[in-house]
């Protein structure tokens, strides 16, 4: 197991504190004061701070397994199955790797995820709901394959468990984003990457706001990165141009645009059922697809308009009066949807209400927003920015 951690000592006691019988290297990555740990665990120190993703590549050079995990400082691992709203249980144990070997079952698994929770904390404000509820590091209850453009499109390399001699290293010159750089290269190469509900480890999120949303600016910023080394994986928007051409006919809100809609998904319906061509049932197939990538294609837009351009968007909102109602709509629809969902996700209503994860919802985005905008101007390259209609 390897732990990269820097200038948290209470973090790395109350993870180690939980793991044991196993080989553990903490690399300490340069903090104030060198992290101390318990005996029998060992700790190498960098004297300047390299980034956790050289820190854990330092790891697993010295690690000896050939299933070897990662563990932020900041996370515990949970006994039994938790969730949002929920009270994880934490101790020794081995549950969590249990769960997560069982893949490797399979030689082409190279990488597999638990998921990430709430670690309860002792004054559950409005952002540390927010944050139980809504983290990006949480990739939901549901088991799924890990790989690019799909609902789980990367895991958090917070907590991860590769296979060694699938393992190419994380990119040293990431120090944001080596997560998600990781596993796409990892799927490129003909590796399986699986994410498990089952076993779950509770993080330590943040729960002031100004701390939440530098973070989350701090994310933003890995996206051009990203499309620097991915292209197209890294689009906002990705859509087929009949889906495309609908939902903007349907944002006019005209009723040439409800008939150029009407248009569109009738041929992509036309489309998928001769495709569909002598299975049983094929009209109702074909309509149910149509429209469920139409309503995929409007929440892309929506998400993307109030996350990926809403400096565009706002302009726009201050220029026209028109632009600046549908703005609105778009931002009331786009958050009352991702608080629906999640409560049918979690089977449970939200432990924040609706009012409230409006407002957060859209200071996440413009957070992110702004992160992603600050790493396009620094590097001077708009494909972060660029959707990909097919």
């Amino acid at each position: 197991m390897v732990i990269p951690v820097r200038d948290n000592q209470s973090g790395i006691d109350r993870l180690l504190a939980s793991l044991h019988g196993m080989p553990i290297v903490v690399v300490d990555d340069g903090s104030v004061e060198p992290i101390r740990v318990s005996e029998g665990v060992l700790v190498v120190r960098f004297d300047e701070s390299r980034g956790p993703a050289a820190a854990r590549n330092y790891g697993v050079a010295l690690a000896k397994s050939e299933f070897i995990a990662f563990l932020d400082s900041d996370v515990v691992p949970c006994n039994g199955e938790s969730g949002p709203g929920s009270t994880p249980r934490f101790g020794a144990c081995s549950e969590w790797l249990t769960a997560l070997l069982a893949h490797f079952s399979d030689p082409a698994v190279g990488l597999v995820a638990p998921r990430i929770v709430g670690l309860p904390a002792a004054r559950p404000g409005l952002v540390a709901r927010y944050e139980e509820g809504f983290s990006s590091l949480d990739m939901g209850s549901r088991e799924a394959p890990v790989r690019p453009g799909s609902r789980v499109p990367y895991v958090p390399s917070a907590a991860m468990m590769v296979r060694r001699n699938a393992f190419p290293g994380f990119d040293e010159e990431l120090r944001v984003a080596e997560d998600v750089d990781l596993c796409w290269r990892m799927s490129a190469a003909g590796w399986r990457l699986r994410f498990d509900p089952v076993a779950q480890v509770a993080h330590d999120h943040r729960a002031t706001l100004g701390a939440m949303l530098d973070r989350r600016r701090f994310y933003g910023t890995g996206a051009a990165l990203l499309a620097d080394r991915h292209e197209r994986k890294a689009a906002p928007l990705v859509m087929r141009i009949p889906t495309a051409v609908a939902v903007i006919a349907l944002l006019t809100r005209t009723w040439l645009g409800w008939v150029v809609a009407l248009v569109c998904a009738g041929y992509s319906a036309w489309t998928v059922r001769r495709r569909l061509d002598g299975l049983p049932r094929r009209d109702h197939v074909s309509a149910t697809l149509t429209a469920s990538a139409f309503g995929h294609g409007l929440l892309q837009v929506g998400g993307a308009v109030c996350r990926n351009y809403w400096p565009i968007a706002l302009l726009g909102a201050l220029l026209s009066r028109r632009l600046r109602v549908l703005f609105l709509q778009v931002a009331i629809a786009d958050a009352i949807v991702a608080w629906i969902r999640s409560a049918q996700a979690n089977r449970r209503v939200p432990a924040i209400d609706p009012v409230s994860f409006f407002v957060l919802r859209r200071l996440d985005d413009l957070a992110y927003g702004a992160g992603l905008w600050q790493g396009v101007l620094r590097d001077r390259d708009t494909t972060a920015l660029m959707p990909v209609v097919v």
